[in-house]
């Protein structure tokens, strides 16, 4: 039986090797037929940017690899709206389609889940 993940990804794109691990431990879920929803909160959002010029040497932009949660059926994408807001960012700014949740909602989308990965 399928259990529902949801993971929190809190971090920035650039922010160390956790929000790549973090992407590594969602495909891996998905790809065992686990029902896997995205929350993109805090700085988190930023992963979302389009356009963006990571500085790194052979660093590929982070978007690029999001490209991938599709093919593994991954498609509840949640932002949470304040965390956009308060960095700026608007949703026509995003690489992928996401559906907004408001802060005061999040906990009950965190409800709603058996596993609850924050990175």
């Amino acid at each position: 039986m399928a259990k529902r993940f949801l993971f929190l990804l809190r971090r920035g794109p650039y922010d160390g090797l956790w929000t790549k691990e973090c992407l590594d431990m969602l495909l891996t879920a998905a790809a065992f037929d686990q029902q896997v929803t995205v929350l993109f909160s805090d700085d988190g959002v930023f992963q979302l940017m389009s356009g963006q010029r990571p500085r790194g040497a052979g660093q590929r932009p982070f978007a690029t690899f999001l490209g991938a949660l599709s093919f593994y059926d991954v498609d509840a994408l949640f932002v949470e709206m304040e965390s956009l807001q308060e960095r700026g960012l608007k949703v026509e700014q995003l690489v992928l389609p996401v559906q907004l949740v408001a802060r005061n909602d999040v906990a009950a989308l965190l409800d709603e889940q058996d596993v609850l990965v924050s990175c």
